[in-house]
Parts: C-alpha cells; sequence; structure tokens
C-alpha cells in the first residue's frame, strides 16, 4: 500500500550512511558508503588479518621466497639419474700396470697426450695451484680469456696483465683472448655458451688430435695429478668420463660433500667432441680431485665473482655484497647467497640445514698448495680472515 503524498518509506532501523539516496549521490560516495557498510560488517579479527598480518607474510615470501621454493623442489623435481660409480684405486707404491688392472683396463706402451682446456676469470690462486698439481702429465694448456663477465661486465685481462707468474708452463701454453658481446639484459648463461664455443676452437688451435685427453672443467675443479696420470697410462678407459670432485666452500676448511660432477675427460674425437660443462656420460670415476668454490684470497674478489657469474640472479638483495657480511658469511660456512642447500630430496635438505661444519683435515689436497703453505694460507684450516683487497 502506497501511503497518502505518493511516497515509500521503509520503516526498517537502517544507518542512514548505507542509504541509496537516488541518484542524489555521486558514483563513488555510493561506493564509499557501500566500502564502508561492508568494513562494519566484518569482525575486528578479520580486519587485523588483513591489514597486519597479510602484509607481514607478502614481505616474508619477498624476503625467503627463494628458501621456500627451494624446500618445496622436490614436489615438482626429482633427483637426478644416479651415475655409474668407478671405484677408484690409488697408492704412491703401487705400479701404474697394476692400477690400471685394478680399474679392469690394460697399461699402454706410451701416455696418451693430455690437454687441460680453462676459460679463465679472475681465479689467479686457483689456476697456480691447478697447473701445478697437473703440470707434469699436461702436454698442453690451453686459456680463453675474455675481457667481459658472463653477465656482460667490462673486466681487465687479468691472465695477460699476470702471464709472468705462469713461466713455467709458457712453452706449452695456448692463450687465447675474445672480446664480450656487452648486450644488456640478456641472460648470462648465452654469454658463457660463446664463450665455450670460442674455446672449443682455440683447443683446435692448439693442435689436438685423435685420442689425445681432454679435461673439460672450470679453473676451480681441479682434478688430482694422479687421476690424470692414470687415465693417460691406461687402454680402454671410458671415451667420456666425469671426474667425482670433492667440494669445498670458500677453502679446504669447509668440506661440504662429493657430488660435484661437471669435471669431464675425454679420448678427443675430430668432429665430435666438443667442449661443454654438463652431463656428457653416466660413467664417473670416484674421488678424483677438489672443486674449491668461492676460494679467494680477497673481499673484493667474492664481490666481483657474486656480480660476474651465471648465477648473478642470486644477488637478490644490494647487502649481500657488503664485505663485513660477506666476511661474517666466510668464517661461519654459511651461504653467501641466504640460500637453502641444492637437493632433490627433502632428506638432503634437511640434512645440510645451516652452515658447513669446520674441518681441521689437510690430508690429500693438491701438493702444491701444501708446499705453499705460507702463500696460500687463507685456503687451510683456521685461516678464515679475508684481505679486502
Amino acid at each position: 500500500m502506497i501511503p497518502e503524498g505518493g511516497y515509500y518509506y521503509n520503516y526498517k532501523k537502517t544507518d542512514d550512511i548505507c542509504d541509496d539516496v537516488c541518484g542524489q549521490v555521486t558514483r563513488a560516495a555510493r561506493a564509499i558508503s557501500r566500502l564502508r557498510c561492508a568494513l562494519r560488517e566484518l569482525d575486528f579479527k578479520i580486519l587485523i588479518l588483513l591489514f597486519m598480518v597479510l602484509p607481514t607474510v607478502i614481505y616474508t615470501i619477498y624476503l625467503h621466497g627463494q628458501k621456500i621454493t627451494y624446500f618445496l623442489r622436490p614436489l615438482w623435481e626429482s633427483p637426478r639419474k644416479p651415475f655409474n660409480e668407478i671405484p677408484h684405486y690409488y697408492h704412491e707404491n703401487v705400479s701404474m700396470e697394476t692400477l690400471c688392472k685394478l680399474h679392469g683396463w690394460r697399461i699402454r706402451e706410451t701416455p696418451r697426450r693430455v690437454f687441460d682446456a680453462v676459460l679463465f676469470s679472475n681465479e689467479l690462486d686457483m689456476l697456480t695451484i691447478r697447473w701445478n698439481e697437473l703440470n707434469p702429465y699436461v702436454s698442453e694448456f690451453v686459456l680463453l680469456e675474455s675481457n667481459s663477465t658472463f653477465t656482460g661486465i667490462k673486466k681487465p685481462l687479468l691472465f695477460a696483465e699476470n702471464r709472468e707468474r705462469f713461466k713455467f708452463v709458457e712453452s706449452r701454453l695456448t692463450y687465447g683472448t675474445i672480446g664480450g658481446r656487452f648486450v644488456k639484459g640478456e641472460n648470462p648463461f648465452v654469454e658463457e655458451s660463446y664463450q665455450r664455443v670460442a674455446l672449443d676452437q682455440l683447443i683446435r688451435i692448439a693442435g689436438i688430435s685423435d685420442d689425445d685427453l681432454l679435461i673439460m672443467s672450470d679453473v676451480d675443479e681441479i682434478p688430482s695429478g694422479h687421476t690424470i696420470d692414470l687415465l693417460r697410462w691406461c687402454d680402454d678407459i671410458p671415451e667420456k668420463l666425469h671426474l667425482q670432485l670433492r667440494n669445498y666452500l670458500y677453502s679446504f676448511e669447509f668440506f661440504l660433500d662429493n657430488k660435484c660432477w661437471r669435471a669431464s675427460v675425454h679420448r678427443y674425437r675430430v668432429g665430435k667432441t666438443r667442449y661443454a660443462h654438463y652431463r656428457q656420460t653416466d660413467d664417473i670415476l670416484t674421488d678424483s680431485g677438489w672443486h674449491c668454490s668461492f676460494c679467494f684470497r680477497y673481499i673484493s674478489e667474492f664481490v666481483f665473482k657474486m656480480n660476474a657469474y651465471s648465477h648473478v640472479d642470486r644477488v637478490r638483495f644490494a647487502y649481500y655484497l657488503d664485505p663485513s657480511r660477506i666476511q661474517d658469511v666466510i668464517c661461519r660456512g654459511a651461504d653467501l647467497f641466504d640460500m637453502l642447500p641444492e637437493e632433490y630430496t627433502f632428506t638432503g635438505i634437511i640434512a645440510k640445514l645451516g652452515p658447513i661444519p669446520h674441518s681441521y683435515s689437510a690430508v690429500h689436497l693438491p701438493g702444491y698448495l701444501l708446499q705453499n703453505i705460507d702463500k696460500y694460507k687463507y685456503l687451510l684450516p683456521g685461516n678464515c680472515k679475508r684481505e679486502p683487497g
């Protein structure tokens, strides 16, 4: 029933801020009015959730999102296919003929030639230790240097500037340089691949031929001398063979695991063998050397590599590059990028949580390192303090 005067009145009790005044207010005012009405209906605890807890959760994900994804990796990524691990036999008092026989191989009449090929960035100390370790067994050292990091940062030719330091291999050195492409915003792995292709060409210039041995590994992935000696003297070795290296971080004080596998040795095939740094076979020779990652003398070298190598995306915050923080991380055996372990099972991740335990063993390390302790003391247990540089 319509009341007198033609107007309909709603006698239900309402709040006037929620009334719709039949077009007498603007659309924006009506929207604000409805929002205020909705908020009045919300429970106070929900408001706290919306305006305090939710932003905190978002900020936490922003800070630790990488940790969360690494921890959940086992949910969507399976472990790599296991390697066929070849037992490694060695003792300095056992003859090479016996060592070859223990591995199921035959001894050769003469050893193969060995080519050691590396891309060089700034690892002068590691290169010195590597080449001294391999010096008695390598026929030709091949080194390629670029004026660009993988991330497109211009860099000096450090090897060229310090070439006198490596005079002991000068007669067996094939050295080459390559100009960087300096493409802004490009994936660093593209530049890395470009440089590895150039290194492949330099190896051919060095004079490699069929059945020579070619070592493919980064400067800080150092095969033990006796491993290379074994492979050059034995027949019937696999055409491609990965080397299992002991994984160290910052120095030989922080032993991580035995899972480093990227280094490899190849019986060269002209027109077929290509230099690469990924998995190329299922065969791996156990306990074949050392990988000492971020093993630098100067804090400035840590900062340089963090900005220069292919995983630069791990530098998510500027304070990661703070020298005092880096020094603290080194001495604690923690992670420079505040990351969780790169494992593919929850058991593996949990087992490696926290800093790497200190090791006080200096047994079975590169001989040149132990012969020059005063020069390389920072790489040995109990010497985590670094020079600023």
